[in-house]
């Protein structure tokens, strides 16, 4: 029978001819594995010629199959960590990435710890940013919106799995869905041009189109959001967008065009541009 050790050297050889780095092959093999023989990945250097059961192997060699066909880690094992929660994800929605938790850390930076804030999350998917925020301020009230039914039944399993109570999800469309005055209105929306490669290429082929690109110049989104975000702000609320590293000189300018003040962008660890923000005026 083949051990532990032989499968994951196997099977790491094979992934490197993705377009990724050795170290993602060796974090893929290692995450499939564990998952299939439902073990920890510290498991395999204490047990390195533990043999799986045939049956283990060929559910394994399955999902190494789909994973070299292109399929996303994070739909093979159904979960993806997100500001170290464990969050379901299907095909019904965008798999959460590292560069969206500036969105968090921003919107927590803008708002008081000890308010009792109102917070808009707008296409919230598997609802990893209200959730993150929910996990970090139990005191808010955040409202999760977004038009896929299907995308909000995994983000009302993940708020149930991590017993979030302060988290309510509205099917709609952006602002559509919410009603009252929000301290910050957040949004990971679509931004990818429709003609953009990108859409060919890498995990983002199985995730959902509509969740990626609004079509055109892919600034749709912003545009809807940005134009009525005034009404559903209270003075000094927030909006903050996470859009593509060439986008913030548009997104800027929509948030000039709202009205907002106090407009920057803030780089991501790569240092490419990645959320934008602005502050609705105090009254007078």
């Amino acid at each position: 029978m083949p051990t532990v050790r032989g499968i994951l050297s196997e099977a790491r050889q094979k992934l490197t001819r993705l377009p990724a780095s050795q170290t993602a092959a060796v974090l893929e093999a290692d995450l499939l594995l564990a998952y299939v023989l439902d073990v920890e990945r510290s498991f395999f250097y204490s047990n390195p010629e533990s043999e799986p059961s045939w049956a283990q192997l060929e559910r394994f060699n399955q999902l190494l199959q789909r994973r070299l066909g292109g399929e996303p880690v994070a739909y093979l094992l159904g979960q993806q960590e997100f500001w170290s929660l464990a969050l379901k994800v299907t095909a019904a929605t965008l798999i959460p990435r590292p560069e969206t938790e500036l969105l968090v850390e921003l919107t927590l930076e803008k708002l008081s710890v000890t308010d009792k804030c109102r917070v808009a999350d707008l296409g919230t998917g598997s609802g990893a940013i209200a959730l993150a925020l929910a996990s970090e301020r139990p005191q808010w009230q955040i409202s999760a919106t977004d038009i896929s039914t299907d995308a909000l039944a995994v983000a009302e399993e993940n708020r149930q799995a991590h017993h979030l109570e302060n988290v309510i999800l509205l099917q709609g469309e952006w602002l559509d869905a919410v009603q009252g005055k929000f301290h910050a209105i957040v949004s990971n929306p679509p931004y990818i041009p429709a003609d953009d490669r990108h859409l060919l290429a890498g995990d983002v082929r199985f995730e959902p189109e509509l969740a990626l690109t609004p079509g055109g110049d892919g600034l749709a989104s912003f545009r809807q959001i940005s134009a009525r975000a005034g009404e559903y702000l209270v003075a000094g609320g927030w909006l903050l967008f996470e859009h593509g590293y060439d986008q913030s000189d548009q997104v800027q300018c929509m948030l000039l065009a709202a009205g907002m003040e106090n407009i920057e962008t803030v780089q991501d660890l790569e240092g490419k541009d990645r959320v934008t923000i602005g502050q609705l005026p105090f009254t007078e």
